[in-house]
């Protein structure tokens, strides 16, 4: 009798639940007023004949459905895999699920915690799970898309009794033709109202519709407006989608609300000259003039004034194009993990500030040193793997903020979607579920020390802006939240790139570059330094040891050789060398990349990788780094070659070498695993 009791319980609560749907909707109305439940509760009773009490069993589609599914909504997930992430991230609530589904309510794709995956998978709630009024009843992702509305179906709220401990809050998500496309869910334990979480989550849904504008019209031309210059670059901006012609193809809610505009067809039949007072080239050539700060553009009937910013076409930037690797195609959607940014090798430990040799090296610590204890900013500039970071360290070492932390970000490495929390952090409680204490953003970290914005070039234009009145003000404002800290830290900045080149394509603000280059320093290149045979010695005994010797043979071909990869190509191929002579004396035999190709010349990032095996096939004196020790094939050396090659060029950068060849991440890592290309963290 007292093993029934708990079951008996149950029984009577869904009984009791069932009651007061039943009478509810009986009655009319719904106590606490939400008329989307009620609504959604006599659908569930009258149209689709379900009954409270006697709940359906969770439908799953099979694993070849769902994959199908997957495949017909490839971009949406994309566009909304890092944006269901960091919004996961910043709920911080382990007991909790960011769902998307497809418009039959069919789950393709979940960011949560392993435990509560694993307790929720019998509920249905799992990719493959439909959750369809028709399936589950009443619950965030059905009604919403039933009701094609915001919603929050709180506990009780949900149709039947099984799902009453859940709170699922959910938005639609639409397509640029203006149809839902999908739907955006939050489902969790928590009790809580969540008052903040519809928020947050049309937010996100709307960083998901920008970015499906930008995949779909990566042909177009974007351009952002809106009635106040500050919120240009910002999630409330407008944004259109234009032609060569001039006609519009595309546009966000934003932009038809503040244009006015009822529909996507109504905009559509329009060219931007009906829109705004302005042809696409004059408003084309008066962004590019401005650095691409907002110019005034005035509505066709002089009613109305705008800020905006046009650009060219994504596909019409200087990055040429992609190509595929050989026998290999794009692989499915990852995992939350792809949202981690991506390793790099070990950076290449070059000598401490007491062996720098290289006379120009010594001339630009001494300039360094000077112009910080005034506060300057200082841009390093140089060939990647020339050991900027550590430069930038040695500056740090005899600043006045020697005493305070050193804190590098990678502006290269880091995800749009993360980087500015990553700088910014966010406020405790700024968000439903937030962590406790918060999160501290690296300039706040840099407090009282030095901040080392590596790869600066690679900022996002909306950030640069950001980041210029924290530089201005010397004040930071976490995200969601008005208050502001004030911060003190020494500033160096670096960049492979020419930064002045950038601010006249209009890729880079021209006041922020100002604001960097208090002083500008050009590192040499490794076959440029003065104290080149020290540099190899120092790395060799780093790698090696003690007890590794370099044969004469050896370090005239190294001394020789050009270093396109500069301190980290130097410290790959001593590595390799000191494992290939395991405690012997290296010679010409143990530096395989250098002999074969006294000078090679960098494959480009656009090059076709199987072109690139293919003519490195015809030349099978070019195998890869420690080739001899490794059980490759010809065609597989020549191939690992040509990644070696690419990854130095883009700084060891994964994902930027994924875009570059036309693949998805874990594709290339399983790649890198098979040519055995170590990716370790930095140290």
């Amino acid at each position: 009798m007292h093993r029934r009791t708990p079951m008996t319980s149950t029984m009577r609560q869904a009984d009791r639940h069932a009651d007061r749907v039943l009478d509810v909707v009986r009655r009319g109305f719904h106590e606490e007023g939400n008329d989307l439940v009620t609504r959604s509760w006599s659908r569930c009773l009258n149209q689709y004949q379900l009954d409270p009490g006697r709940p359906n069993e969770p439908v799953v589609i099979a694993a070849a459905a769902l994959q199908s599914r997957r495949d017909q909504h490839a971009d949406v997930i994309e566009c909304a895999r890092y944006e269901m992430t960091t919004l996961y991230q910043q709920l911080a609530d382990s007991e909790s699920a960011v769902v998307l589904t497809d418009t039959d309510g069919v789950i393709v794709h979940m960011v949560s915690s392993p435990e509560f995956a694993a307790e929720a998978e019998p509920m249905g709630l799992r990719a493959g799970g439909m959750w369809g009024e028709t399936e589950a009843g009443t619950n965030g992702m059905g009604t919403c898309l039933a009701a094609a509305h915001p919603i929050s179906v709180r506990r009780e709220e949900h149709f039947f009794s099984h799902f009453t401990q859940l709170t699922c809050s959910a938005v639609p998500v639409f397509d640029p033709s203006g149809e839902i496309i999908a739907v955006l869910d939050v489902t969790s334990r928590s009790s809580l109202m969540q008052q903040h979480l519809l928020v947050l989550l049309g937010m996100t849904a709307r960083m998901i519709e920008n970015r499906l504008i930008d995949k779909r019209f990566s042909n177009a031309h974007p351009l952002h407006f809106h009635s106040r210059p500050e919120f240009v670059y910002t999630l409330h901006e407008g944004k259109l989608a234009v032609g060569d012609d001039g006609r519009i193809l595309a546009a966000n809610r934003s932009a038809l609300f503040q244009l006015g505009v009822q529909s996507m067809e109504e905009i559509r039949t329009q060219r931007i000259d009906d829109l705004f007072q302005t042809s696409l080239e004059d408003i084309l050539q008066r962004s590019l003039s401005s650095s691409f700060h907002p110019v005034v553009a005035y509505r066709a009937n002089a009613a109305l004034r705008f800020f905006a910013v046009a650009r060219r076409p994504a596909s019409d930037a200087a990055a040429p194009p992609r190509s595929r690797v050989a026998g290999t195609g794009l692989a499915a959607a990852a995992g939350p993990e792809s949202f981690r940014a991506p390793l790099r090798p070990a950076a290449a430990r070059a000598p401490s500030v007491r062996t720098f040799k290289d006379a120009r090296l010594v001339a630009h610590l001494d300039t360094a040193r000077r112009v910080v204890a005034r506060r300057t900013p200082v841009l390093l500039c140089g060939e990647t793997g020339s050991g900027k970071e550590v430069f930038a360290r040695a500056i740090h070492d005899t600043s006045p903020h020697a005493e305070g932390a050193f804190v590098a970000v990678n502006c290269a490495s880091l995800p749009e979607s993360l980087i500015e929390s990553e700088l910014f952090g966010y406020k405790a409680g700024a968000f439903t579920g937030a962590q406790r204490s918060g999160r501290r953003g690296k300039i706040l970290q840099a407090d009282g020390g030095t901040l080392f914005l590596d790869e600066i070039a690679d900022m996002p234009l909306e950030l640069q802006a950001r980041l210029l009145r924290v530089l201005d003000e010397r004040q930071v404002t976490p995200l969601g939240t008005e208050d502001t800290h004030p911060v003190d830290f020494q500033l160096v900045s670096a960049s492979h790139r020419h930064l002045p080149s950038l601010v006249r394509d209009g890729s880079f603000r021209e006041d922020l570059y100002y604001r960097l280059a208090g002083i500008e320093l050009d590192l040499p290149a490794l076959r440029d330094r003065s104290d080149k045979r020290e540099l190899i010695h120092d790395v060799l005994a780093d790698e090696g040891g003690s007890d590794c010797r370099l044969g004469d043979e050896a370090e005239r071909t190294l001394m020789a050789y050009p270093w396109p990869g500069n301190l980290r190509q130097l410290r790959h191929v001593l590595r390799s060398a000191a494992a290939l002579a395991d405690g012997k004396t290296i010679t010409r035999e143990h530096l395989p990349s250098l002999t074969a190709r006294q000078a090679p010349s960098p494959v480009p990032a656009y090059a076709a990788l199987p072109a690139a095996v293919e003519a490195a096939a015809a030349d099978a004196a070019a195998p890869a780094p420690a080739a001899p020790a490794l059980k490759l094939n010809p065609i597989q050396a020549n191939e690992r070659q040509v990644l070696l090659q690419m990854l130095e060029q883009h700084r060891w950068n994964v994902s930027n070498v994924a875009k570059a060849l036309d693949v998805s991440r874990n594709t290339l890592y399983r790649k890198l695993h098979k040519l055995h290309i170590e990716i370790s963290a930095p140290e």
